[in-house]
């Protein structure tokens, strides 16, 4: 039996419609997921949205209609994101869902039989915006102008709640810190988190009286779960908490933005720890997709990006592209029409998509499909070879450490590589003067396309699928990317290629973005 992988992203809040940032975060999963299960794991892939809590029925409210019906639209267009972006997730879960609910009310009767549940009376500062508590002394500002660390307004909040005893585990996560330096990346990451741990603990307000959208807590009418108890849950159901088989669990990765970190690096564990639960074994917290400026995009701003937008103008594989190259996985990066048509371009449809489609062209045209024979051999074709092994090996090690940017960075090594390869031997005009020389650099170029074309599969689907159809359909198989037996298979069987049409057409700058 294949091993189990499992990836989560955050499940998203649904109180506004996805922006490019929830895009980034999907995409970024996306690619993980398919990596790994071309390495061959069984992978369950899980995204979704978080429909509970104050925000949401404030937005309802405000739209005049109920809360679910206000779910169930805005949860939609966050689907209909993932589908367009060709996410290949295996379940998106929403918190409203049967099974979410019995999973929420299991771990919350499993802390409480810990005996870390109790009782009292909560008043402090919170953010709706953020469904979040702060101590005063991580506030700023004065009076009605206090913010939260995340520059969101709070308020005083008096209620009676459910506390849960997150100081009793402050020793513990510290010592699973030290054990575990990989639990919470980047280092930056861990460093913030271990930071705000070594300076205290306080107990945490799990439960709210004052409105009723969320999970109910088990045998304490009046009671709904603090959105975050529940929003957390949803990776155990995911995983088939209770009842289930567990076998995905605990999770590899929990992908989460760097702003909701210390839920997922301090009070998940917690809860977890107190559940009898075994903890998830990587947090990592990326960083923002930002305006072309460096400003954090803001819809108060009106710089926010629409990334169904960018889908109809530039298509779903160079978005995709764009983002896993341009931003450096852990860190913020800038996002502008400019820098997608550029890099899509120059890496995408002048660098490797040229390169296949002058290949398959040439012979389609003068071999009239079929595969290249084996021709007359010179060491600079085993050299090639050699060359993009270990640009995809690149990738495979970078992307294993979740370092995306740099394997791309190492593939287009051997993308380089193949296009310096082509313009020295120039098969068109070893057509005339050496026809055998002609059909060994051929099919050099033909191994080599495809090693790079699996290579990227997990990042441009649609258009690294349609490269290797035009190869045939064995070269999708998930074996080995230097296999020399493909290539034999296929000229015992007779392939001939299909006349090519372009996997990664140029980008144009919009015209409104052109002028502006």
């Amino acid at each position: 039996m294949a091993e189990p992988y499992y990836i989560t992203t955050a499940i998203h809040y649904p109180n506004g419609r996805p922006h490019i940032g929830h895009a980034y975060e999907m995409v970024a999963a996306d690619v993980i997921a398919r990596f790994q299960r071309q390495a061959g794991r069984d992978v369950l892939f899980q995204t979704g949205t978080d429909e509970h809590g104050l925000k949401m029925a404030q937005a309802a409210r405000a739209r005049g209609i109920e809360t679910r019906a206000f779910a169930d639209e805005m949860s939609s267009h966050f689907k209909e994101m993932a589908d367009r972006l060709d996410i290949s997730y295996d379940r998106f879960i929403r918190t409203v869902d049967p099974d979410h609910y019995r999973a929420s009310q299991a771990i919350w009767q499993a802390m409480a039989e810990a005996g870390d549940l109790y009782l009292s009376r909560y008043e402090g500062w919170y953010s709706v915006r953020d469904e979040a508590f702060y101590d005063e002394k991580e506030l700023t500002g004065e009076g009605d102008e206090r913010l939260s660390p995340q520059g969101t307004p709070v308020e005083w909040t008096a209620e009676e709640t459910w506390f849960f005893r997150l100081s009793k585990y402050q020793q513990p996560l510290l010592d699973l810190y030290a054990a575990n330096p990989d639990f919470i990346r980047p280092e930056s990451r861990r460093n913030e988190v271990m930071r705000f741990v070594e300076g205290g603990l306080s107990d945490l307000s799990v439960s709210r009286t004052s409105f009723d959208w969320g999970v109910p807590v088990p045998g304490s009418d009046g009671h709904v779960m603090y959105v975050w108890v529940d929003a957390l849950t949803n990776y155990l159901t995911g995983a088939g908490y209770p009842d289930g088989d567990m076998r995905h669990w605990p999770a590899d990765l929990h992908l989460i933005g760097k702003d909701i970190v210390r839920f997922h690096a301090v009070y998940w564990p917690a809860f977890l720890m107190s559940a009898g639960v075994p903890l998830p074994k990587s947090v990592f917290g990326h960083g923002h997709v930002l305006a072309r400026d460096g400003s954090k995009m803001s819809k108060s701003v009106g710089n926010v990006v629409d990334p169904m937008a960018l889908v109809d103008l530039y298509g779903i594989d160079p978005v995709r592209y764009f983002l896993m190259r341009d931003v450096s996985f852990g860190q913020d990066g800038s996002f502008s029409a400019e820098a997608i048509v550029a890099r899509a371009n120059a890496d995408l449809s002048n660098s490797f998509g040229n390169l296949a489609q002058r290949t398959l062209s040439f012979i389609a045209k003068n071999l009239d499909g079929a595969m290249p024979g084996a021709g007359r051999a010179d060491p600079a074709d085993a050299m090639l070879i050699e060359e993009v092994v270990v640009a995809c090996a690149g990738l495979t090690s970078a992307f294993a450490d979740l370092a995306l940017s740099q394997g791309l960075e190492a593939w287009m090594r051997g993308v380089f590589a193949c296009n310096q390869y082509i313009d020295v031997q120039a098969p068109w005009a070893l057509r005339k003067t050496d026809p055998e020389r002609m059909e060994a650099v051929l099919r050099t170029l033909v191994r080599a396309i495809r090693m790079l074309a699996i290579a990227i599969l997990p990042v441009v689907p649609t258009a690294a699928g349609k490269l290797l159809d035009l190869l045939g359909a064995e070269a999708r198989d998930h074996a080995a990317i230097d296999d020399d037996g493909w290539y034999d298979r296929q000229v015992a069987t007779g392939f001939r290629f299909a006349t090519p049409t372009a996997a990664f057409p140029r980008l144009e700058m919009p015209a409104a973005e052109a002028e502006a």
